[in-house]
This record gives C-alpha cells, sequence and structure tokens, in this order.
C-alpha cells in the first residue's frame, strides 16, 4: 500500500538546535557553553519542557550533558502544533527558562516558548497554503484607556475593497495574559483560515484579532476596533460575528447582552457568563441574533462548570443557543480553542447545522474533582481523568512531579505538580492504557510512599482502562490464575530465595500430564517482583487463559540476581520449582525468556545447557560481555522455537541484538526475528513481547502456522487435527479515505479444518482456531498489528460450529488482532468431519501513514479445546 507521506522534516521550526531523525523522532541538541552564558552558570538539570506529554500535557524531559552538548529526543510525535522551552534548574532548585538566542520571538506573550509543527493528513487543515489570505496589523485608539492598540487582521484570498458588496467581519478576542498574536501564533488562524478558503468551506470575509479590556471592553470594542476595521477595510456594519477565549468569551457575551443585534453571530470559547438575562433581554437576543454556540474542552478546562451553569442560565432565560458539545481529547488549551475557531468559521454567515460535532458529549452536570486529602493512590474517573495527590510529606519541597512512561512511545516524561496547601496535586489526560510511576521530589526518585501493595520495586502501576491495553487490566478474581510466593535455598548464592509462580486457573497439581513451564527472568537493577508489579505477567495470562488464546502453563519468575545463573536457575530453582508443581522437566515442556540482563541469561543458558529449553525469547538483550561456548547441532536438535525481540533504535540494546541475529546466523542456529516493537528499552516494549511470545509456546507445529498473509499448513489425514489454508497470501486492497484513517480491504482464504480424531483420540474436546496478527513492516516503518481487524464466519455452517466475534481496529475503537482472536470454534458435537472458515479483513491505518509497500503475517492456530 502506497498512502501519502507525513514529511515532518518540514515541521521543523527555525531553531538549529532541533533536528528530525530519519525515524521521525526530534532532536533538541543545546550547546552546553550557549546555555551557561545564557543561564548565568552551570545548571544541575537542563530540560526540555513542553506540550509533548499525553494529551498535549506540559512535561519535563531530561537533557542529561554529553560531550560538549545537552541532548535529549522526543517521538515518534503525532502530527500537529508543539510549543517548547528549555528550562535550567539550579542546586537551589530556582529555574530559569530560555530559547536559543538565535531564533526570533516565536509567540509574543512568552518570549522563551518556540514552536514546531509535526505535518500530516491529519492536520492538513492547520498547515500553510500557498497564495492564502494576507494578515496585516491594525492600529487603533482605545477610547476607554487612550493607549494605541495594535490588532491583527486576515483578508481572503483576491480581497477587493472596491467591490459592490462589504464583507462580512468576525471579531475574535483574546483571554487575559494572551496577545491578539495567539490567535495566529498558536491558533494557526491564518492557516485554519486559508484552509477553510481553499476547500470553499468558508464565506469570504475579513477576521481581526484583538484583545480589548479596561473598564469598559465594550467600548473598546464597539468605538475603537470595531469602528476602526470599517474605516480601514470594507467591512459590513451589519454582517458582524464575535468570538472569544476565556475572558474574551465573556466579554462577547456582555456585548450580546448589552447591544444585542450587534453581532449577528456569537461564540464562547471556554467562556463564562456573568450577571443574569431578563426576559426582555432574551427576547432581544433572539431576535438580533442568528446563531449564539458554547465550545468548551473536557473537565480540565477551567471554564468547564462555568460552561455548564452558561448553559443552563441559557436555557432559563429561554435564549436560543447551540452547545457543540465537550471535546473529550483536551481541556482549555489552544488545541480545544484551534478546532473550535475551525468549526465556528465554518458556519458564520451561512446556514450550516445547529448541533455538536461527532464526538462530542453532553454536560449535564458539574464536575467534582476528589476532594483534597481524600485520595492516597490515583484517582480515574470514567473518562481517563486521573488525579494523583501526594499526602503531607513533602510540604517543604520546592517542586514535585510525577515520572511516568506516558511519553510517545513509552519514554518517560515529568509531569510538574501544583501545591494545595501542605500536598502536591495533579490532573491530566485523557489516559488509556497502563502505566508505572514514581515521584520526583526536589530532584530525588521518590516511590509513592501512600503505594503499599506493590512492594519489591521502585515504581508504582496505574492502570487506565480504555480502548487499549486490555490484556494489562485485571480480570474478576474468579477468572484469574493463582500467583504464589515459592522460598527456595540457594546453594550459589548461599541465602533463601523466593520467586513467583502463577498457575493458571483450574490448575490440577494431580494431573497425569505434567503442565509446561516457562521460566521468566527479569532485567538488570530489578528482581522477581518485576514481571508481577510492572509487567503486569499475570494479567495477561489471565486474559489469554480466558481466551483460550495459550496452551494452559505454569509461569516461575525467579531471582535472576546471580553470579552464575544458569547454574541458579538449573541446580536450585528448577529443581525447587519441580517440587512444589506438577511441571515438566523436559525441553518440549520447558520455556525459558527474559529481558535485557535478563534476556542475556536466558540465551547462555540456552546456549550452554542444549537439550533443556525447546522454546527460548530475548527481549532487548544480547551476549553483552561475552558470547559462551556452544555446538550448534545440540542446541538446534531440541529447540521448537527461538525468537528474538528487540525496541527501536532508542532502546540503547537495540545493535547488541543485531550484533546477536548476526551471531545465530553465522552459526546456523535456527530462530526467529521477531522484528522491531516500537518504543525504548522499558515495560512497554517488553510486555508486547511476551504477548507475543506466549501464544507461540508450547504449540503442536503440525497444527500452528504463520500465514503471511500467506499460509501453508499441511492437508489433514485421517486420526488427525488438521489446518489447511487455500492460498500463500493476500493482497489488502485499497486503499479508502474514510477521513480518520486509509482503510485496505481482503478475504482470507479459505481455511479448512479437517477432524477425523476418534473418540479414544480426542477424548470430550472440540477444536478453536485463533488468529493473531504481527506488525506489517515496510522496511524502514512499522504499522502495529492492532490496525488490522476480522469478521469471521462459518462457510460450511453446522450445528455445533461459531465463528468467533468481529475484531474491530483500533482507529475504530476496537484493539486488532494484536492479541488473538478466535476464527471459529467446534464443540464436541459438531468437530468432527470438514469445515470452512473465511473471514473479511480490514486494515485501518493513519491517513499520515508513510508510504511503502508493508507486509504483515497473521498467524493461524488450531488446537483442541474442552
Amino acid at each position: 500500500m502506497a498512502p501519502p507521506a507525513a514529511a515532518a522534516a518540514e515541521g521543523v521550526a527555525p531553531d538549529p538546535w532541533v533536528s528530525v531523525t530519519p525515524e521521525g523522532y526530534y532532536r533538541f541538541t543545546a550547546p552546553q557553553a550557549v546555555v551557561h552564558e545564557l543561564v548565568g552558570g552551570t545548571p544541575q538539570v537542563v530540560e526540555l519542557q513542553g506540550n509533548i506529554g499525553p494529551a498535549g500535557t506540559w512535561s519535563d524531559l531530561a537533557m542529561d550533558p554529553s560531550g560538549t552538548d545537552y541532548p535529549t529526543q522526543v517521538g515518534i510525535l503525532d502530527p500537529g502544533l508543539y510549543y517548547y522551552q528549555y528550562t535550567a534548574t539550579f542546586p537551589d532548585r530556582t529555574k530559569k527558562s530560555f530559547r536559543n538566542p538565535d531564533t526570533p520571538v516565536t509567540i509574543a506573550s512568552k518570549p522563551t516558548w518556540s514552536t514546531f509543527f509535526v505535518p500530516g493528513p491529519s492536520v492538513q487543515w492547520m498547515a500553510d497554503v500557498p497564495n492564502g489570505g494576507a494578515v496585516t496589523e491594525l492600529t487603533w485608539q482605545s477610547p476607554v484607556s487612550g493607549d494605541e492598540r495594535t490588532s491583527l487582521v486576515w483578508t481572503p484570498p483576491g480581497y477587493d475593497a472596491e467591490r459592490e458588496e462589504a464583507y462580512p467581519v468576525l471579531h475574535l478576542l483574546a483571554d487575559t495574559g494572551q496577545s491578539a498574536d495567539e490567535w495566529t501564533e498558536l491558533g494557526r488562524a491564518r492557516q485554519v483560515l486559508d484552509n477553510l478558503a481553499a476547500e470553499g468551506d468558508l464565506t469570504p470575509m475579513v477576521v481581526v484579532m484583538s484583545q480589548i479590556g479596561g473598564s469598559d471592553p465594550g467600548a473598546d470594542l464597539l468605538d475603537g476596533v470595531a469602528a476602526a476595521t470599517r474605516d480601514a477595510y470594507h467591512v459590513s456594519q451589519e454582517d458582524q460575528a464575535l468570538a472569544g477565549i476565556g475572558a474574551g468569551a465573556q466579554q462577547a457575551l456582555t456585548v450580546l447582552r448589552t447591544d444585542p443585534g450587534v453581532f449577528r453571530e456569537v461564540a464562547s470559547f471556554s467562556g463564562r457568563l456573568t450577571g443574569s438575562i431578563s426576559a426582555t433581554t432574551a427576547r432581544e437576543i433572539n431576535e438580533g441574533t442568528d446563531r449564539l454556540r458554547v465550545y468548551v474542552g473536557n473537565v480540565l478546562d477551567p471554564a468547564y462548570n462555568p460552561t455548564h451553569d452558561m448553559l443552563r442560565a441559557l436555557e432559563r432565560a429561554g435564549v436560543e443557543h447551540e452547545f457543540d458539545g465537550v471535546d473529550p481529547d483536551t481541556g482549555g488549551t489552544w488545541d480545544t480553542w484551534r478546532e473550535g475557531l475551525r468549526d465556528f468559521a465554518s458556519r458564520v454567515f451561512t446556514d450550516a447545522g445547529h448541533g455538536p460535532r461527532e464526538g462530542h458529549g453532553p454536560l449535564d452536570e458539574r464536575y467534582t474533582a476528589p476532594a483534597t486529602g481524600s485520595i492516597t493512590t490515583p484517582h480515574v474517573d470514567e473518562d481517563g481523568i486521573v488525579t494523583f495527590e501526594t499526602g503531607t510529606q513533602f510540604k517543604d519541597a520546592k517542586d514535585v512531579t510525577v515520572w511516568a512512561n506516558w511519553a510517545p512511545n513509552g519514554a518517560w516524561f515529568r509531569v510538574p505538580m501544583t501545591k494545595v496547601g501542605d500536598r502536591w496535586r495533579l490532573q491530566m489526560g485523557p489516559l488509556d492504557g497502563f502505566y508505572y510511576y514514581r515521584y520526583v521530589v526536589d530532584g530525588v526518585d521518590v516511590k509513592d510512599p501512600e503505594d503499599t501493595v506493590n512492594t519489591l520495586t521502585g515504581v508504582s502501576p496505574l492502570f487506565v482502562p480504555g480502548e487499549t491495553d486490555r490484556l494489562l487490566g485485571d480480570l474478576p478474581a474468579e477468572d484469574r490464575g493463582n500467583l504464589e510466593v515459592l522460598t527456595y535455598q540457594s546453594a550459589v548464592a548461599n541465602e533463601e530465595r523466593k520467586a513467583y509462580v502463577w498457575t493458571p486457573k483450574g490448575y490440577d497439581p494431580d494431573r497425569a500430564e505434567p503442565y509446561p513451564v516457562l521460566y521468566l527472568n527479569h532485567g538488570g537493577g530489578q528482581n522477581y517482583g518485576d514481571w508481577v508489579e510492572v509487567g503486569r505477567a499475570p494479567q495477561i495470562l489471565d486474559h489469554y487463559i480466558k481466551d483460550g488464546a495459550i496452551v494452559p502453563m505454569v509461569v516461575v519468575m525467579g531471582n535472576g540476581n546471580s553470579p552464575d545463573f544458569p547454574a541458579e536457575l538449573m541446580e536450585n530453582l528448577a529443581p525447587a520449582a519441580r517440587a512444589e508443581y506438577n511441571i515438566a522437566d523436559d525441553a518440549a515442556g520447558q520455556a525459558i525468556a527474559g529481558l535485557s540482563m535478563g534476556a542475556m541469561n536466558t540465551l547462555n543458558t540456552w546456549l550452554t545447557r542444549p537439550g533443556q529449553f525447546g522454546w527460548m525469547g530475548a527481549f532487548s538483550g544480547g551476549l553483552f560481555f561475552n558470547t559462551p561456548q556452544f555446538d550448534p547441532a545440540a542446541v538446534n536438535a531440541e529447540t521448537r522455537l527461538a525468537r528474538i525481540y528487540t525496541g527501536d533504535k532508542t532502546d540503547f540494546t537495540y545493535q547488541a541484538t543485531m550484533d546477536l541475529l548476526d551471531l545465530l546466523e553465522s552459526n546456523g542456529i535456527d530462530h526467529e526475528f521477531a522484528g522491531v516493537t516500537q518504543g525504548p528499552h522499558g515495560f512497554d516494549v517488553w510486555s508486547k513481547n511476551l504477548i507475543d511470545l506466549l501464544p507461540r509456546l508450547f504449540r503442536d507445529p503440525a497444527t500452528t502456522e504463520g500465514v503471511e498473509l500467506k499460509a501453508v499448513v499441511p492437508e489433514g489425514q485421517d486420526g488427525v487435527l488438521a489446518l489447511s489454508v487455500a492460498a500463500d497470501s493476500v493482497t489488502l486492497d485499497g486503499p479508502q479515505n474514510t477521513g480518520t484513517a486509509l482503510r485496505f480491504r481482503g478475504q482470507l482464504p479459505a481455511v479448512t479444518v479437517v477432524d477425523s480424531r476418534s473418540v479414544s483420540q480426542a477424548g470430550v474436546t472440540g477444536w478453536a482456531v485463533t488468529g493473531q496478527a504481527y506488525s506489517f513492516d515496510s522496511g524502514s516503518r512499522l504499522l502495529d498489528a492492532k490496525h488490522l481487524g476480522w469478521t469471521p464466519r462459518v462457510e460450511t455452517p453446522r450445528a455445533g460450529i461459531v465463528a468467533g466475534d468481529a475484531r474491530a481496529t483500533a482507529l475504530t475503537g476496537g484493539e486488532g488482532l494484536v492479541i488473538p482472536g478466535r476464527l471459529a470454534s467446534a464443540t464436541p458435537e459438531g468437530r468432527l468431519g470438514t469445515t470452512t472458515l473465511g473471514a473479511d479483513l480490514v486494515l485501518d491505518v493513519p491517513v499520515e501513514t508513510m508510504p511503502g509497500e508493508y507486509t504483515g503475517t497473521l498467524s493461524l492456530s488450531l488446537f483442541p479445546v474442552d
């Protein structure tokens, strides 16, 4: 497929400290000498600060010194407008913000801020347009203060000061603390209006951007800027519209009430209404106003409750109005107001519809945040808004931040907290998914002291239910496996040690066949609790067992901090686990996997103890310090699967993994490379790796085959349960641009299941076929498997055969096939014979996806089920 490109490099602001990598990461490099001169000394910390956090939250990213510079990078960024500054913090916690001195002031009211724009089709409506309208300055005298003021005026392409009909005029008012320039600097009003004009969605009009105030803002507007506009531009006195942000919105609503009919259309962006409206005034407003439209962000918008009160007041007074609905994605920010401007400008002086935009919600009640002192751990509301609050133990701190893996691709950003009484508080969001965090108090990392549950690691978990990371959420107690602590004596470490052991729901210690076992290893600086408290291994396993997507197994998570890991595992931990649990001790029934240092230990054990482990997974790790002696033939003889994983180039072990692949290839060791998991060296990557690995373990290769949107599986034979696929590849048709995605469609080749097992062979089992997609790779970019969905069907229906549920793509609110989905299942009564299955495939990718030919794999697995 070849969708249009998102040319990230074009969006870089004229800041020579900023560059863009080929992968799309934005790299910031500030020379240390220049920084020290700017701030007057050597700071303790230098940080990049900006709206780079989740949901556009203002966040801090450390710029650790390296060589002669302070570098850092962030990405891959969603298309949009970003604003940022550099900030130095000194040992006494005083701070000084600055910009690159070789760049002009970008934002008049915030002289240390700079901006850059990441283009892409999803934000084309705010990109530069060739031959657009003109922006000029209008100087006018305030009739209230007598000061000289300056407004910005946008005139449409082809503006004709001599045309017979005067142009309608829209006045835009700034908020307190803003300048009129912010409408163009952060609101991108020029680009918004130019794009609307180019698309034919804008009535040709003049747009005036101002800041008014003083003791009589109405006079400033009506007798000042509006009169000056009529003197300088060919605009109508009858066809006038008015909108404002915050205090500017309040000023607009006041003029609506005091001078009804002067402005035909009025909009409030995050505003409030002061005073009451009489029946007479309401009647005059309705008679003289064609449209009153109200906009607001989510509960983090300071105007959320005032907007609720305004709507109720308008209803009580009988004032006709439109409500655009609550923008669920942003609060009182330029992201909210910019989209509001686009919507309102396209409606003014037209008969456009009056309802809310798609996806915006009602505002039926006021929002009440958790009361100060009422929460001890993060509070998550139903819309994904998270409230953090510390205890009083940090009351004397000068600054406190929440540090978590919520930056793009799982990087760690610090989000500043605000002091409220003796506590520190932060509200942010909406968030979605699993995070882990700690506090940073005056520059010192501190685990949340209120977290008394997770005691083995230096971070605390935060799970926000939503559309992503379903496998990381807790299941009800009745659907969970059992998590126990195994205590054993280590002769290698000469101490008593502990390990976590997870057993699946329905685990039977007395069943005749021992359970296969996975030994799952942590990384450097970690312990046996990390896969439980941070990696969410029990939750992933519980979900997979409930979904019927993995072979029931026992998972042992031990202490990998050992001078001789293979001996510790094979001579101490494994025998202790076998003594307590009904688990296998042969290669076919034993798997080993680990992350980072745990991957190194895993690889060493697998290579030097051939015949012990038939299944191996290495996450973000290689043979860092030395390469052990091993026998490739002996390793291959008993290995069913060896799968290698890595994060992207921000993972510091990336090159070690590439070297490992070369080593395995040069020695002829059979292995698979799972491709790059987008993200750095962290549990965002490793949990995804575990999710990918688990369904592959302990599978009968005769009933599991990869489909590269291709599948070649042996034909069925008498007395077996087998699966075959009619074609070896699928080419998806498209794309169709849906406005929010590029959509490709296709058909899964006919999947045939033959079950000729006798009753003595099958017992009381039926069967199920599941499918799991893996990342689509173009050679330079990856598309996550969550973008692929399907709608299964049974082509040869009969009693006892049921198609699986449809899986929606991530861009349509689902989770795609990044985790296994059931194609179909058969009961013991319906299993016998030949069954043909199919599915409609759909691939939805972001409209700004880089062009190229992307190839992915859909793995189909057939297995017996009770």
